[in-house]
């Protein structure tokens, strides 16, 4: 198994701690945080540097001012950086983070991906409380 393999193998264990995941052909992980969709991708950018990648949707379909909203709560804080995507239907947010995985074990590993899944899931709360 390749590093980025291991390190969506140590995900896909950190994750099944709270969530039922499936795994992609290619590997990827998907599940949902509630009624948040995830997914979690693995790279090996270079000879010892792995990465993951967790996509998080938010939103979606949202009217009114997200864009500005989306910035004004990124400027907050937050693990991982919110985007605005416009569609013809209203505006989508994402929610997105990558780290170094390398050597990662299973329980620190949820730890980190629970506080980013967690933020969105508040997020999508705000989101919604505010243009729905």
């Amino acid at each position: 198994m390749n590093a980025s393999g291991e390190a969506l193998e140590a995900a896909r264990k950190a994750l099944e701690l709270f969530h039922d995941v499936s795994v992609d052909d290619d590997g990827a992980l998907s599940f949902r945080h509630g009624d948040v969709p995830c997914a979690v991708q693995g790279m090996e950018l270079s000879e010892g540097l792995t990465v993951l990648s967790l996509t998080v949707v938010v939103a979606w379909d949202l009217v009114g001012d997200v864009a500005v909203w989306v910035a004004e709560r990124a400027g907050q804080g937050l693990f991982g950086t919110l985007g605005v995507i416009p569609s013809e239907r209203g505006t989508d947010v994402m929610l997105r983070y990558a780290f170094p995985a390398d050597g990662l074990k299973p329980e620190p590993l949820s730890t980190l991906l629970m506080l980013v899944v967690s933020t969105a899931s508040q997020v999508r709360g705000e989101l919604l409380s505010r243009f729905s």
